[in-house]
C-alpha cells in the first residue's frame, strides 16, 4: 500500500510539472514575439528570454524521459493545475492562449503586469522546489532529485530578467495584492486541487505527449 501511495504521489507530481514546463516554454513564445516587436534593439533582454524558454523546454524533456523510464504515460492533467494559467486568468481575465499579443506590444501597463506575473511564478517555483528537495518521498527517487536540482539551479535566471526590466524603468517588481494572488493560487493547488486529484479512483493518463505536434527535434531518452 505504501509503495502504491509513493508511486502515485510521484507520478501525479511529475505530471503536474510536465504540464507546467510545457505550458511555460510554449507561452514564452508569445512573450518573446512581443518583446522582439516592442524593442528589437534590446538584444540582451531577448537573449535572456530565449534562455528561459530553452530551460523550460529542457525541464520538460527531463520529466518526459523520467516517465519513459518508468514505462507509463503521465496523468492527464490540464490547465486547472497550471500556476501560470491561473495567474494569467486572474490578472488578465483571459487564458494564456487568449492573450492579445498586439495589446501586450502596445500597452506598457499590460506588459509590465505580465512581467510581474512571470517573475512571481518563477520565484514560487523556486521555493516549491526547495521544499520538494527535502520531501522524503521525492528523495526516494534519485532521478527526480537530479531533475529538481537542475530546476533549482536554473530558476534564479528566470525571474531576474523580468524584474530587471521593470527595475530599469522604475516600476515595482510586485505589489502586495499580486503576491497575495500568487499565494492563493499556490494554496488552492496544494490544499484543494492536488488532494482531489490524488483521490480520483480512475485517473486517466495521456494518450500522447504534449509536444507530439511540435517541429523541434527531441533528444533521445
Amino acid at each position: 500500500m505504501f509503495n502504491w501511495f509513493c508511486r502515485r504521489y510521484l507520478e501525479i507530481l511529475g505530471s503536474i510539472y510536465l504540464y507546467n514546463e510545457h505550458r511555460g516554454y510554449t507561452a514564452l513564445d508569445r512573450v518573446i514575439e512581443a518583446v522582439r516587436r516592442r524593442a528589437p534593439e534590446d538584444r540582451d533582454f531577448i537573449a535572456t528570454l530565449e534562455k528561459h524558454r530553452a530551460d523550460e523546454r529542457r525541464h520538460y524533456e527531463m520529466f518526459r524521459r523520467w516517465f519513459l523510464r518508468r514505462g507509463v504515460m503521465p496523468y492527464a492533467v490540464d490547465r486547472t493545475f497550471g500556476h501560470i494559467d491561473r495567474f494569467v486568468e486572474l490578472m488578465f481575465g483571459t487564458t494564456i492562449d487568449g492573450l492579445d499579443t498586439a495589446q501586450l506590444i502596445a500597452d506598457d501597463r499590460l506588459f509590465e503586469r505580465l512581467c510581474r506575473v512571470i517573475a512571481l511564478t518563477e520565484r514560487r517555483g523556486f521555493r516549491q522546489v526547495e521544499i520538494l528537495l527535502r520531501h522524503p518521498i521525492v528523495r526516494s527517487d534519485a532521478t527526480l532529485i537530479r531533475i529538481f536540482r537542475v530546476i533549482e539551479r536554473d530558476e534564479p535566471s528566470h525571474w531576474a530578467p523580468y524584474e530587471g526590466w521593470l527595475a530599469r524603468r522604475g516600476r515595482h517588481v510586485s505589489s502586495w495584492w499580486e503576491r497575495r494572488i500568487d499565494g492563493f493560487i499556490h494554496a488552492e493547488l496544494l490544499f484543494l486541487k492536488l488532494p482531489v486529484l490524488f483521490l480520483v479512483p480512475r485517473l486517466g493518463r495521456r494518450a500522447g505527449w504534449a509536444d507530439d505536434a511540435e517541429a523541434e527535434v527531441r533528444p533521445q531518452p
